[in-house]
């Protein structure tokens, strides 16, 4: 049985920098520190990347809002169908988990947990979630530490009521980032609605 999934669309709501290129002044920081990620280690702005049976688009750098989402609450609109997962791609400021609301077409909410691990160099996936991402260096205000290794994780959220969902709010945590969001089907999910 295969899966398919579909990509959903977050710059609307990018709202901290937490990927940087190298040698690039400005307002970032993806935690209170403003430690970042190195850019250079990181896949090209724009791209699909393909994480354990789910693509997700690696978000771009372009905006000056910024490249990732800090959980405040925000509603993000997803594709019209039924979808059996939310995959993001995220991680946290300390390891957090936090409930997402699941918004129905027909009005429905229900609540999901979303679980994410500690971007802290060398810190394991406390949730058990697969690594998305691992970079040799993390960047500090002044200086670029090498062989510090920070993560980007895999996270995703069951849909456990097989009906059209319309829309995804995130929890109010801003402990908790995500670079990138998709959706995903059971190819026979699909084909039955």
């Amino acid at each position: 049985m295969g899966l398919g999934n579909t990509v959903v669309n977050l710059s609307a709501h990018f709202n901290n920098r937490g990927i940087q290129p190298p040698d690039t002044p400005g307002d970032y920081g993806f935690n209170i520190w403003r430690n970042t990620f190195p850019a250079e280690e990181l896949p090209e702005p724009g791209s699909l990347v393909d994480l354990v049976g789910a693509v997700f688009e690696f978000p771009a750098r372009k905006s000056a809002a910024g490249d990732n989402v800090r959980c405040r609450g925000q509603l993000v609109e997803l594709p019209g169908g039924s979808w059996d997962w939310i995959g993001l791609v995220g991680a946290a400021e300390r390891r957090t988990e936090d409930e997402v609301e699941l918004h129905y077409a027909d009005g429905t909410v229900r609540r999901e947990w979303l679980r994410m691990s500690d971007f802290w160099p060398q810190t394991g996936a406390y949730f058990g979630e697969p690594r998305a991402f691992v970079t040799g260096s993390m960047r500090y205000p002044r200086h670029t530490h090498l062989h510090h290794a920070p993560s980007i994780w895999q996270q995703r959220v069951p849909v456990r009521v097989p009906a059209p969902l319309a829309a995804v709010r995130l929890p109010d945590n801003p402990a908790m980032h995500v670079f990138a969001m998709t959706v995903t089907a059971d190819e026979e999910s699909r084909l039955a609605s």
